[in-house]
């Protein structure tokens, strides 16, 4: 039963991730700054959607975040990979980005990420 539950929900998640994705593009100038979370862990990506290629990506499976981190999927470990991609982007010369949640409604470990990636001075 819980299997069926976690599959019906997945596939709800997906099919509003593909209706976000319609609008959402990422270029070289704002490129889309990816959201993916599982129960143990969260991560992001900076993707060029023209060139189709991943600018950065920092996740709480990271070895540099893995030893900072006790558990890779709560607000702290969210809070630490929108830092470390704020840092990142900002090396590449990335200010502004395009928020795709991926789906996953905005609140917690999302939202956790985001509001940490802004005080990074990252734009969105």
């Amino acid at each position: 039963m819980a299997s069926i539950i976690s599959e019906v929900r997945r596939k709800k998640r997906v099919k509003r991730h593909a209706r976000i994705r319609k609008t959402v593009k990422g270029s070289a100038e704002r490129p889309r700054l990816i959201v993916n979370r599982s129960s143990k862990n969260i991560a992001v990506q900076l993707i060029d959607d023209l060139k189709g290629i991943t600018l950065a990506s920092a996740s709480s499976f990271d070895q540099t975040l893995r030893s900072q981190l006790k558990y890779g999927g709560n607000l702290e470990a969210a809070k630490a990979v929108g830092g470390r991609i704020a840092k990142l982007a900002k090396e590449k010369g990335v200010q502004k980005v395009v928020f795709d949640r991926g789906g996953y409604s905005f609140h917690g470990r999302i939202k956790a990420l985001a509001d940490a990636a802004r005080q990074g001075g990252l734009q969105f």
